[in-house]
């Protein structure tokens, strides 16, 4: 893969890319009780124009405690058929952001939140990507291993995507 480092506004606008396109990513949150991250899927609800990544969350889950005491996270997406990828690290904030409730919710939601987007339970987690990398094909993930295959049996050096830092 070609390294392409990112910088800046190009950066913000790659991650929101990757992250509207695979939606569902491993939110890592850390416990000051454990060696080991917890970690959950999450939909993300948007990447605003700031690059900040948001989520609705239930105050009464193990992912807003482990952000109360440490505010930071690290979020994986991955989609192993386009071969794109996304590394994030960062710090989360916690709010209750009525308007933003309102803005995000859906009706099945109601699945978490019983008493709906009323419920006092409901938190938003906002993060705050401080460092992130991703891999990125311009292709699927069969014509990816192709052009692996092909570069290593016939010794030719074809794009098979790039991947990089993004400085955000």
């Amino acid at each position: 893969m070609a390294e392409k480092n990112l910088n800046d506004k190009e950066a913000r606008e790659k991650l929101k890319s990757i992250v509207d396109q695979i939606d569902i990513g491993m939110v890592c949150s850390f416990n000051t009780n454990s060696d080991y991250p917890h970690g959950v899927p999450m939909s993300r609800q948007e990447v605003d124009e700031e690059g900040y990544i948001w989520y609705i969350c239930s105050a009464e889950s193990e992912t807003f405690k482990n952000i109360e005491s440490n505010p930071k996270v690290s979020i994986f997406y991955a989609e192993p058929k386009n071969y794109t990828f996304l590394s994030i690290a960062g710090t989360a904030s916690l709010t209750r952001d009525q308007q933003r409730i309102d803005r995000y919710w859906k009706k099945m939601m109601e699945g978490w939140f019983e008493k709906g987007k009323e419920d006092p339970n409901i938190r938003l987690i906002q993060v705050d990507p401080q460092d992130a990398h991703y891999w990125d094909s311009d292709s699927n993930m069969i014509a990816t291993i192709f052009k692996m295959v092909r570069n290593s049996i016939t010794g030719s050096n074809e794009d098979i995507g790039k991947e990089g830092d993004l400085n955000l």
